[in-house]
Order: C-alpha cells, then structure tokens, then sequence
C-alpha cells in the first residue's frame, strides 16, 4: 500500500476546452480501476467573475488557467502511462513532457487544498464578506454545509437579494448586526 503523505500535485496539460472531460475521465478511471489510494484528487481551479450586461450583474464561474487539469497523485511510470494516454490529455508539465510535482508555496497560492477553517458562524448571521468579487459587501447566512465549507450567504445587490455560495475563508462574522444598515434608510 502506498501512503497518502507521498501524494504530490501535478499539472496536466489538456486541449483547450477539454478540461472537464478529462476530470471527468480520470474520475471514472479512478473508480474502474480501483485507484483511490494513488489518485487522490482532480481539479479545474475556477473562479467567480461578476459581469454586468445588459444593466444587470451576472455572477459565474471561469477558469483560472485554461487548459489545465490538477491532480493529486502518488507517480509512477504505470500511472504517467495511463494518464497521458487518457483523451484529451498532451501531457505532464515539466521538462521533456514528465511529471514535474508542484511546490507546497504554489499550492497554497492555488488553493488546491482546501484550508480547514473553524466555522464559528452560524444561520441567519450577519456576515462580511471578506475576498473575492463580492468583497465588503454584508449578508446573511442561510445554509452551512461543513463537509464542503461552503456557506449560502443571501446578498443585497441593486435592491435584489441573490444567493451565492461562498467558502468559509471569504466571510467574517458581524459582531454587532444592529451596526447593519439597510438600503431602503
């Protein structure tokens, strides 16, 4: 049995447009073949992008690097094979096309792992928020879904209430809600 703590990062190289058919491939070859214990995980890093048209805002997702599949896995030549071999894939990033793991700094920049965080928070808070394309806008907590760290944050926007699902690392909790200020005053 191989241990997890040997598992790196690695970078696939796919053709554009291909990325979540390759995620979705390796999922799938990772169930068929029984391979949970040397592919531990696969990711498209995306991003939540705010676009105005027509007047009104649109929140969805983009990815953060075209072209691109992470995965987490304990190499071998077996799996290198496999994976380049695999529809959609050119291949590893790294020098003559081997797999070349990622440094734990990059990690962290990526956020390819999701951080633990201590969700003291709880329904119906009043939250900030605190990155990302809604930064320093105020809701409140709807849902909490601790096995993902996520939570549903109801926001006010254009005199509308939207929900978005936010990670836990993006929200602050609003120690004095009565310091929260509606539009309509």
């Amino acid at each position: 049995m191989t241990k997890v703590n040997e598992a790196k990062w690695y970078i696939l190289h796919t053709y554009s447009g291909y990325e979540s058919l390759v995620k979705k491939s390796i999922e799938q070859m990772v169930e068929n073949g029984n391979l949970q214990d040397v592919i531990l995980d696969t990711k498209i890093p995306t991003e939540t992008l705010i676009e105005d048209r027509n007047g009104k805002r649109k929140a969805y997702e983009a990815k953060i690097m075209p072209g691109y599949v992470f995965i987490k896995l304990v190499y071998s030549s077996q799996l290198w094979f496999m994976l380049t071999n695999t529809r959609g894939v050119t291949g590893f990033v790294g020098p003559n096309g081997k797999a070349w793991p990622l440094e734990e700094d990059e990690v962290k920049r990526l956020r390819l792992e999701d951080p633990v965080v201590d969700f003291s928070m709880a329904v119906e808070d009043n939250v900030t928020v605190i990155s990302g394309p809604f930064e320093g806008m105020v809701g409140v907590i709807k849902e909490i879904d601790p096995a993902h760290q996520k939570a549903k944050v109801v926001l006010n926007m254009f005199g509308r209430e939207m929900s978005v699902d936010m990670d836990f690392i993006q929200l602050e909790k609003i120690n004095n809600p009565t310091t929260v200020v509606s539009e309509e005053e």
